[in-house]
């Protein structure tokens, strides 16, 4: 069970870096793309429309699939799909063409982050302690990663249906590589997997493995009973609800904390050019903090969450990013202004995943169709951060727009509580007995399980 356990997670940390990796180097060669299908600007933007509907779609489906199929059956088939459709913007030769390929691809990447991060769900629940920031820290990577291969397949002369080729087939591969250390679909009984799970590590030595296992599976049993009502659905009430409120709320979160997200991918660069007069150079370390931020606080955020819970991540990170891009609108100061964007990067860093964390553990049965609700919300939300941000400056200038994300992260403050789990025991508190804490023995609530001596690393 150990081996299999870290098998899965270095599985699940290769996908989320293909799948950076492969979005990464598609958006270096946009340009190079635009040119080669002879458009401007203006139509570029609405066919990436198509990139993000098809994002949207194939995440509803990718949802119920994972569900049925079982995320070891669904992530490769994604992971093959979204591999394969890079390649065709690079072979794109008119705006049609473009825009088919961009549906292809975004319904792959749709696809493959729903299912990819229903199992992330599947790990974190075997490993008992927060293991989420970490992969979404690797897509980060993969970015990364792509923007060094992207620049240099463009010195050496590579055309984009040729550097998106490799990607391509280096994709299939990596799927191919990965795909055996899967985790299996768990068993529909919660408290038996849970049973099996504490079998392999307990709380600690000193109490006995056999005993602790026992009393954590009790305690994750009654624990997932908890989170269930907190969803308001039950395994046998699921199909007849649908989709429970708590869900949706998660998922709204989800909107506004990617649409602060998405307006630092868009409008960071330009904001310090426009309206600090900064240098193309400088300026463009404003996305190079954020995103830097990002990556080094989702590294670091499960410890944070094992320490402190989901609840005080999220609401702390929510107010931290707050503070970071109010810093950035009223800055007069290019220094001060890249301080700003950092410390936006560090709030926002952490919240996103533990969102995701919260919807998969809600409802074991429906892991994959809950995450699809918030992932799909959450990218709309990304791509509607330039349409928002854009219109707002025809009355108000560029650095003020910022205070409509300042305020959706001050609502996400508010909000953050939603993901505290009902606690269902006197044994099931967190550290101090918080209720904002997670509680002990509850899958996805790792933050009283992070001394089990036992399970993997």
């Amino acid at each position: 069970m150990e081996r299999s356990l870290r098998a899965a997670r270095l599985a699940t940390f290769g996908f989320f870096t293909l799948n950076g990796f492969v979005l990464g180097v598609w958006v270096v060669h946009i340009p190079v793309v635009e040119h080669r299908a002879g458009i401007g600007h203006a139509v570029l933007g609405w066919l990436l429309l198509l990139l993000g509907g098809g994002a949207f779609a194939g995440m509803q489906l990718a949802g119920p699939l994972t569900d049925r199929f079982g995320a070891r059956k669904v992530v490769p088939v994604s992971a093959v799909l979204c591999s394969a459709a890079v390649v065709l913007p690079g072979l794109a030769v008119n705006a049609w063409t473009l825009g088919a390929a961009l549906l292809l691809l975004g319904f792959g990447n749709g696809c493959l982050d729903v299912s990819m991060n229903t199992h992330a769900v599947q790990v974190e629940r075997g490993y008992r302690r927060p293991v989420m920031s970490a992969f979404h820290a690797f897509f980060s990577v993969g970015g990364v990663l792509a923007a060094l291969a992207g620049a240099r397949t463009l010195s050496w002369g590579w055309s984009a249906a040729t550097t998106l080729g490799v990607v391509s087939v280096s994709g299939v591969v990596v799927t191919a590589l990965a795909a055996p250390a899967l985790l299996r679909p768990e068993p529909a009984d919660t408290g038996e997997a849970a049973g099996g799970r504490d079998a392999v590590g307990g709380r600690g030595a000193a109490d006995g493995r056999d005993a602790a296992a026992g009393r954590d599976a009790a305690a994750g049993q009654e624990a997932v009973a908890g989170l269930e009502a907190a969803a308001g659905t039950s395994r046998g009430r699921t199909t007849v609800r649908g989709t429970p409120p708590r869900i949706w709320a998660l998922a709204a979160l989800a909107l506004m904390l990617m649409l602060c997200e998405g307006v630092a991918n868009d409008w960071s660069v330009l904001a310090m050019r426009d309206v600090l007069d900064a240098p193309a150079a400088t300026a463009a370390f404003a996305y190079g903090a954020f995103s830097t931020a990002m990556t080094v606080g989702r590294l670091l955020t499960d410890r944070v969450v094992a320490r402190f819970g989901p609840v005080a991540v999220v609401r702390y990170g929510a107010a931290l990013g707050a503070a970071g891009l109010t810093a950035v609108a009223l800055s007069p100061w290019i220094p001060l202004a890249l301080i700003g964007w950092t410390v936006f990067g560090i709030g926002l860093s952490g919240c996103i995943p533990q969102l995701f964390s919260a919807a998969g553990h809600a409802d074991q049965d429906a892991a994959g169709t809950n995450v699809s609700r918030v992932a799909g919300l959450g990218y709309l939300g990304m791509l509607a951060g330039p349409a928002v941000i854009g219109p707002l400056t025809r009355f108000i200038p560029l650095n003020l727009t910022f205070f409509l994300p300042v305020a959706f992260c001050v609502v996400a403050v508010g909000m953050s509580r939603i993901l505290r789990p009902v606690r269902t025991g006197e044994g099931e508190r967190g550290h101090g007995g918080d209720l904002d804490r997670p509680e002990a023995g509850a899958p996805g609530a790792p933050g009283a399980l992070k001394h089990s001596e036992h399970l993997p690393s």
